[in-house]
């Protein structure tokens, strides 16, 4: 009969539908040996992950490259309130100080703002000081009141070469731009000059410390030397000398001062001048400016290089035919390797506009 036992006797303890208590599951309550299994496996999960992440951090902390963080550390910029940049203030289109107002402005002094920013410095962060060029390699350049300080960066149409390489306190950034030696004359010069030997004899000015005083003096030209480059135009433009040569981005804006007056001629010299930033002996700061001009150059939402050759040097490029100003795209440049975590790559793309800097 229903409700009784195989005996034949009712259950005294069990209600019609009710779960056998005596079955720890049957209620859906673990019994506490299961439950002791569980949360130690569970435990030794959380475990193997947390080492895992450990080796992980570890491994690439330890064999891995630096990170953007380090490379400001080791560059002494963790909190550098203000970075001195060593530029020229008296060449027109490239670096040019108006007296008047106290700017600076040309492709040089664009470059230094976008390497700048790169490294963290807003504008008002960073101050520009003129520098000579026999002072170049010692990074030293001149306040307003004529002291000599020990500026960060120089960017001041400094050729890479291998001589100036091996002196002590010059560490090259990739190149930023290339051009070439070339020569200027004034407008009613009687002649070519197709090379610098249609100078030899002739009064022709340069700077003391440029890579185009060496050739001029090889090709037989009564080389004077300057200090500074407007001073040899100056020159030209009184007919003390004939001719001034040094590197064609730089005489390109005085001819596009004086269309007028001056004549650019191309010497066909095969020796291109490419024009890099000097660090000092501070290899890490070298290693975030190329790691800025890398991020330029291939980040094709990254127009500010392009910007600033449309800005300064194309537009003269008419007035100084036949002679290329410069080449009008950024030089290669190697990838700088970081230590980037995945999530920072996703967060923040190299280029992308509001990114934070790495300050």
């Amino acid at each position: 009969m229903a409700g009784l036992d195989g005996g034949g006797e009712p259950d005294a303890g069990a209600r019609p539908g009710s779960p056998d208590r005596s079955d720890p599951v049957a209620d859906g309550v673990p019994d506490r040996a299961d439950l002791v299994k569980r949360t130690a496996r569970l435990a030794a999960l959380l475990l193997a992950l947390v080492l895992a992440v450990i080796i992980v951090i570890a491994t690439v902390v330890l064999r891995g490259p630096p990170s953007k963080q380090d490379l400001m550390r080791d560059a002494h910029l963790i909190g550098k309130r203000e970075l001195l940049i060593g530029v020229k203030d008296d060449q027109p289109g490239i670096s040019l100080l108006d007296r008047s107002t106290g700017t600076f402005s040309g492709f040089d002094i664009d470059i230094a703002r976008m390497v700048a920013a790169d490294l963290g410095f807003r504008p008002n962060e960073v101050r520009f000081l003129a520098i000579e060029s026999e002072d170049r390699a010692k990074m030293q350049a001149r306040t307003d009141d004529g002291r000599f300080v020990t500026v960060d960066l120089v960017i001041a149409t400094y050729s890479v070469t291998d001589e100036r390489e091996k002196l002590d306190g010059v560490t090259f950034s990739a190149p930023y731009l290339r051009t070439e030696q070339s020569v200027v004359t004034r407008a009613d010069f009687v002649g070519a000059v197709d090379t610098l030997q249609d100078l030899r004899g002739r009064k022709t000015c340069s700077l003391s410390t440029a890579t185009s005083e060496s050739a001029a003096s090889l090709a037989g030209v009564d080389l004077i030397s300057k200090k500074r480059i407007s001073e040899c135009v100056d020159a030209l433009l009184r007919r003390d000398v004939e001719a001034v040569t040094t590197d064609a981005a730089i005489l390109a804006g005085f001819v596009a001062q004086h269309p007028d007056k001056l004549r650019h001629h191309d010497i066909g010299l095969d020796a291109r001048e490419a024009w890099g930033i000097n660090t000092g002996d501070n290899e890490a700061l070298r290693d975030l400016v190329n790691l800025s001009l890398h991020t330029s150059l291939t980040d094709p939402r990254d127009r500010r290089w392009e910007d600033a050759f449309d800005r300064h040097l194309r537009p003269e490029q008419a007035v100084n035919l036949p002679q290329q100003v410069a080449v009008d795209q950024q030089p290669g440049v190697e990838k700088v390797e970081v230590r980037r975590w995945p999530w920072e790559t996703v967060a923040f793309p190299p280029g992308t506009p509001g990114r934070p800097p790495i300050r």
